[in-house]
């Protein structure tokens, strides 16, 4: 198994890489977010099997690291860290983490994880919307949204262009906030696909879910109104969102 180890410390790096080593793992360190979301590029060699991702990195915050990972790729990520609080664990799970071990840790425990992780089965691919798989909610990968290449995205009467963050309907701009953009850029990339409300606030308010739902309404309602088709954001009940591109 290919693992790509994220740690800051080259003497952790160091000390874990030897034992992973010497359980028949190849292990490829990263010292930095960048480094490592390099590493995971298609061109750089084989696909890694699993990512360990410690959240105290010198150029990035390891949680923004792992959302990066889960917009690109289904690798299983653990998160490795002194983090012990339940707000991280739960932001961490929310961002899309398989599973998350504070240090310290038990050396047979951390392997058990990774051999569990990486026998659970790829991510299933969105079926279009209404079909069997548009009611399993699931983490961003990589974007697949219906358009022209690049980076503007066709949604019916929709036209989002990312690099700008500019939106506008039947070709007349529309002004929306910065979590509005971001709200419907993040549905934008699965459209069909439920979006769990826990995921929504993890991924565009970068907090846990307490306390923060009733903005995530208020978000979704006046995002509503500004694309004058309330039906294209569809609540699930119990669950969460998702974009249904309207037909025609």
């Amino acid at each position: 198994m290919r693992l790509l180890l994220v740690e800051d410390d080259d003497r952790v790096a160091a000390a874990l890489s030897a034992v992973l080593g010497r359980h028949g793992f190849d292990v490829r360190h990263a010292r930095s977010g960048e480094e490592a979301i390099q590493a995971l590029l298609p061109d750089e060699g084989p696909a890694f099997d699993c990512v360990l991702l410690d959240l105290g990195l010198p150029d990035q915050d390891g949680f923004e690291v792992c959302s990066r990972i889960r917009r690109r790729t289904a690798t299983p990520v653990i998160m490795v860290t002194a983090r012990a609080d339940v707000r991280s664990r739960i932001h961490g799970l929310n961002l899309g983490a398989d599973d998350y071990v504070v240090k310290p840790y038990d050396t047979g425990e951390l392997l058990a994880r990774i051999h569990a992780v990486s026998r659970r089965p790829p991510l299933r691919r969105p079926a279009p919307a209404g079909g069997p798989a548009a009611e399993a909610a699931v983490p961003v990968t990589e974007a697949a949204v219906p358009g022209p290449a690049g980076d503007a995205l066709l949604l019916g009467p929709v036209a989002l262009e990312l690099p700008t963050r500019r939106v506008t309907v039947d070709g007349v701009p529309i002004a929306l906030t910065r979590k509005e953009f971001d709200l419907l850029a993040l549905l934008a990339q699965r459209p069909g696909v439920v979006f769990r409300r826990e995921q929504i606030i993890s991924e565009v308010w970068r907090t846990a879910w307490e306390g923060t739902g009733r903005t995530l309404e208020v978000h979704v309602a006046s995002l509503r109104a500004k694309l004058r088709t309330p039906a294209m954001i569809e609540t699930v009940r119990g669950v969460g969102y998702r974009l249904v591109v309207p037909a025609g």
